[in-house]
């Protein structure tokens, strides 16, 4: 149903490969440290499956079945840059 995208910067043109070359099999793409990107024939299909989607994660966390990868300095390093954040 879903396929994990690896991290990257919010709003980065990087990512969009990730999503093209999941989206070809899979309705639905998590990307990384950020959420879900879904597609259907509707909005209501899409906000179904989406809170499919998050239901499931929440109980793959809960249950300890993943492990929870917690941003490093090297992965907010860019974006608190970019955005102009205090580090």
């Amino acid at each position: 149903m879903c396929r994990w995208c690896p991290c990257t910067r919010p709003g980065a043109d990087t990512v969009v490969p990730y999503i093209e070359e999941a989206a070809a099999d899979h309705p639905a793409v998590l990307l990384g440290n950020q959420g879900p990107v879904v597609s259907a024939d509707s909005l209501e299909t899409a906000v179904f499956a989406s809170e499919e989607l998050e239901e499931t994660a929440k109980l793959l966390v809960l249950a300890g079945s993943r492990p929870v990868r917690l941003l490093g300095q090297e992965d907010i390093g860019e974006p608190t840059a970019t955005f102009r954040l205090r580090g």
